[in-house]
């Protein structure tokens, strides 16, 4: 679940009632500025099968981040990652050096809490794996990944995971590449309420709907369902420590 802001709480728990429905039984909720960042806790405190991930996405990085890093400081038990961070120049919606200057400070606080990372990158790579670089040891998950083979092939290099989510079955481009994702770094994501799969386009997303992802690209891997979705879960446990 992403962008919490957006649901009233009939909504929220309508939701969370059609996860569970669905089998969906994790929910990772994901901050992106400081307001966000808050309600993913306050509803990861409320709802013991879902775990909060919190930073400050580079549009709204010029809002500044300190209060993530206040937020980091309680060691709140509900708090398995840190993001939606990373380096947007598609829209520039915050000064690139401001957009780094975020990104780096993130990370160091991904190191000193020893979390993983969400990882948002657009027209950015060229900026992003120099930096990257400079934090090895950081395991993370490149989020809504629809970039190249060449990229793709990067990530696998530094160990990341890949987020795929119902872009993949709509879009008419980058199949191959997602075919190329080894099951063992694909993680499976949302990205509610936006990006909302095939066949419900036009429809606000919700968790529920991630099993359409699932069984499209079981299909198009020619696997079980219930294989992709084990290998998917395991993999997101392994990542945010669950």
């Amino acid at each position: 679940m992403h962008e919490s802001a957006l649901y009233d709480q009939t909504n929220v728990d309508r939701a969370l009632s059609n996860a569970l429905a669905a089998g969906v039984t994790k929910i990772f909720v994901v901050g992106t500025n400081i307001k966000s960042s808050m309600e993913a806790v306050a509803l990861a405190e409320k709802k013991e099968w879902c775990y909060a991930i919190i930073g400050v996405h580079p549009h709204d990085s010029k809002e500044g981040i300190d209060q993530i890093g206040q937020m980091l400081k309680r060691n709140n038990p509900t708090v398995v990652g840190i993001g939606e961070i990373g380096l947007d120049y598609h829209y520039d919606h915050s000064p690139r050096h401001i957009q780094i200057a975020a990104l780096e400070q993130q990370l160091q606080w991904a190191l000193e809490y020893q979390l993983p990372i969400s990882f948002h990158v657009r027209d950015a790579f060229d900026d992003f794996w120099p930096i990257l670089a400079n934090f090895p040891s950081v395991k993370g998950v490149l989020h809504s990944f629809t970039d190249s083979t060449t990229n793709l092939e990067i990530a696998l290099g530094n160990n990341l995971y890949i987020g795929v989510n119902g872009i993949s079955t709509f879009s008419k481009t980058n199949q191959q590449m997602w075919d190329a994702i080894p099951l063992e770094n694909m993680l499976l994501e949302t990205d509610a309420p936006f990006l909302t799969p095939a066949p419900y386009r036009g429809r606000v997303n919700e968790p529920a709907f991630v099993r359409h992802v699932a069984e499209y690209h079981a299909k198009r891997r020619e696997v079980e369902l219930e294989h992709l979705a084990r290998a998917t879960s395991a993999n997101a446990s392994k990542l945010f420590s669950i």
